[in-house]
């Protein structure tokens, strides 16, 4: 029987009895008095369990002062690997900050994982010294905002927003229903019902200038209409009506894209010539040819010719100031 089953063994022992004594535990879990022994501390000193001996008694009970509050084994059903997976999780949360929010919310979390780790606790911190999450161009989100946004998603309530739009440069007073929060490419978004323009719209969190929780129930949109209505088109660009773009690449560029995901409904295929196919749908252009101009000379736009000629407008105006 490993620690974690024991350990749980014990929990059960004494909240369905009230009072277990140290030989019947010997008994009910096979195991030396130096391995109970230690199997208590862990549950009182590691896991925080409010166990106390009564001599009265003679057993092992919970704090009568504990009585009133239900006590619970956190992350009794992790193993050591899965300890250090939900370090590598909280790491990777950590890296997509945003003014250190998320990693205040997590620190208990955090504070634990390395007190059930016990003597391993050096390794797991060393561990982390060993991974480094690289954001760069992040866009910081104010910290009131964020926490509004998440206040009003978990509560299902509407938010008041001041927003900067910027492709047109204007400011607006919007209410809106949240219904998700995105990340993309190191900035945050939420997917909301806008009640001024009745529909789904996709607002950036750093574009906020001002937010406030109203007390009037948020509009409910299904998961599917939320998925048809945002998720359609490439990266975090939205919108129903869509386009397929059919990018080719050269045997250099191809090694590494045809190992990315691009998009999940993506086509592609190896030509005859070595040369990599693919196919992405696409509701506005913008995302999509800012990736097929960071491929440079390696890649070529097939269709449609819309695309094509503005892939070769944006490197024509890039060759006019880069320029001799």
């Amino acid at each position: 029987m490993t620690q974690t089953a024991r350990v749980y063994r014990i929990e059960m022992l004494i909240r369905q009895r009230g009072h277990v004594s140290f030989k019947t535990m010997l008994e009910e879990l096979e195991v030396s008095p130096a391995t109970l022994k230690r199997d208590l501390d862990y549950l009182k000193d590691r896991l925080g369990a409010p166990i106390v001996y009564d001599r009265f008694l003679n057993g092992y009970k919970f704090d009568q002062q504990a009585q009133g509050q239900r006590h619970e084994l956190p992350g009794l059903w992790f193993n050591e690997r899965e300890l250090y997976s939900l370090l590598m999780a909280h790491q990777l949360l950590s890296g997509l900050d945003t003014d250190g929010v998320i990693s205040r919310h997590l620190q208990p979390l955090l504070e634990r994982i390395h007190q059930m780790l016990g003597p391993d606790e050096v390794a797991a911190r060393a561990l982390l010294q060993r991974v480094r999450i690289i954001s760069p161009a992040r866009r910081p989100v104010p910290v009131l905002f964020f926490e509004l946004v998440i206040e009003a998603l978990l509560k299902r309530r509407q938010l008041g927003l001041r927003y900067r739009t910027r492709s047109r440069a204007q400011v607006s007073e919007r209410e809106v229903s949240p219904q998700r929060l995105v990340h993309h490419r190191h900035a945050w978004y939420l997917d909301a019902w806008c009640h001024r323009s009745e529909g789904l719209r996709r607002f950036a969190l750093d574009a906020i200038e001002h937010a406030e929780l109203r007390v009037t129930p948020a509009r409910e949109i299904t998961a599917g209409a939320l998925q048809a209505a945002m998720d359609a088109g490439y990266g975090i660009y939205a919108g129903a009506r869509r386009h397929w773009a059919t990018l080719s690449f050269d045997a250099h560029a191809a090694q590494w894209v045809s190992q990315e995901q691009w998009h999940p409904e993506q086509q592609r295929r190896w030509t005859a010539d070595q040369r990599y196919e693919l196919r992405i749908p696409y509701t506005e252009e913008a995302e999509v040819v800012m990736d097929v101009l960071r491929h440079g000379a390696h890649v070529q736009v097939l269709a449609p010719r819309s695309l094509r000629a503005l892939v070769r407008k944006r490197l024509l105006e890039a060759l006019a100031v880069h320029g001799e």
